[in-house]
């Protein structure tokens, strides 16, 4: 069983438990340093000082092990997804880790999404999603915890369904919990401290028990690793472009077929077969886009990829898998996305429909869905 981050022995930003033996292990800290008030381990000072991230990693059997105890406990579930990201840092299965608990959607991070957006329409996508992966909810909230935007909702969903229960926070890495949680703590606890919050996934090590102030908990479990996502594929040093920080711009392109675009050299989406149509891109907007003819594109990449197609750099490409190719079909009149787990997505104008091909690091998610916006 875990400790409060408040118990002498765990890590008050990432919860792990403190050692001093081994600094390549979970929870190191200098002897020197165990009688600072509050105590942290090496990983999590570099991280808030420096904003380093080490390759300290939780096992995968651990995160379910912590997932798979919610079952038994009489818990409200907040599960955070990242709206940018939807279909990648949703949990698949959760249903029967948290068993008859609730369950609390929230969608963060729509400050990302292109101003006036319709918030109804967007709730009721993520709705419509949720249920068909199998995910029970009591009630959905869309919020952006950095900028605060429906911050408000989330505390009257909380007061709605938690009654006098915990709270356990669920989500993949980088969806934003942590931040969410030292709001909570800022507002409505006397703790008086925040957790680690990184660009880097896994800063959470493992449980951390936040005590509230009417004698319940705020659990916040470590983040998912989802190897299906881009962002834990691209070396650390892309991260920084690949994670937008502010809204997207939408980039529209008049595609003809036989034509290709570029997104730096992270994935290849080729216009296969179709009318003359429009191509929307969602994607943050430090990374680059270059169009070219379907017949020039393997020739342009083999010359350009690492510099004028970047990133990755040519040096970070090595660190890359090797691309994968993913065909899909726009039925005529369809309005879809084409989703690519951590990158963004593009929206195709079906019209008399559409036969593409996705190009992207082998193992990450690539998918038609129903149009977001």
């Amino acid at each position: 069983m875990t400790k409060p981050i408040h118990e002498q022995g765990a890590c008050a930003g990432c919860g792990v438990r403190l050692q001093t033996a081994d600094t390549d292990k979970p929870g190191f800290v200098p002897a020197a340093a165990l009688e600072r008030e509050p105590a942290i381990c090496q990983r999590c000072f570099r991280i808030k000082n420096y904003n380093e991230a080490s390759s300290v990693a939780v096992d995968q059997d651990d995160f379910l092990r912590l997932l798979g105890g919610i079952a038994a406990t009489d818990s409200l579930v907040v599960h955070i997804v990242d709206i940018f990201d939807f279909e990648g840092s949703l949990i698949s299965g959760l249903q029967r880790f948290v068993g008859s608990n609730p369950v609390l959607l929230v969608a963060n991070k729509i400050d990302l999404l292109p101003k006036g957006i319709n918030l109804n329409r967007l709730r009721n996508w993520v709705q419509k999603q949720a249920k068909a992966q199998g995910l029970r909810t009591v009630d959905i909230v869309l919020c952006s915890a950095k900028r605060g935007f429906g911050f408000e909702h989330v505390i009257e969903a909380l007061g709605r369904h938690r009654g006098r229960r915990d709270v356990y926070v669920v989500g993949a890495t980088n969806v934003g919990k942590s931040t969410l949680i030292n709001k909570l703590i800022r507002d409505y606890s006397d703790l008086g401290r925040e957790l680690t919050t990184s660009r880097y996934p896994g800063t959470t090590l493992d449980a951390v028990h936040i005590p509230l102030d009417d004698g319940n908990d705020i659990i916040d479990t470590p983040g998912i690793v989802y190897a299906h996502r881009m962002t834990e594929i691209v070396p650390r040093g892309v991260l920084q472009a690949l994670l937008p920080d502010k809204p997207v711009k939408q980039l529209v392109y008049q595609l003809n077929d036989r034509q290709t675009l570029f997104i730096g050299a992270l994935a290849r989406i080729d216009f296969v077969e179709g009318a003359r149509q429009s191509f929307t891109l969602y994607i943050s907007n430090a990374l680059s886009v270059h169009r070219t003819k379907l017949e020039r594109a393997d020739e342009l990449y083999a010359e350009h990829r690492g510099e004028m197609l970047a990133p990755p750099s040519r040096e970070q490409l090595a660190d890359m898998p090797e691309w994968t190719r993913h065909r899909l079909t726009v039925k005529r009149g369809g309005d879809n996305d084409v989703f690519i787990s951590g990158l963004g997505w593009v929206h195709v104008n079906g019209g008399e429909g559409a036969l593409i091909d996705v190009f992207a690091p082998k193992g990450v998610r690539v998918l038609l869905r129903d149009a977001l916006i």
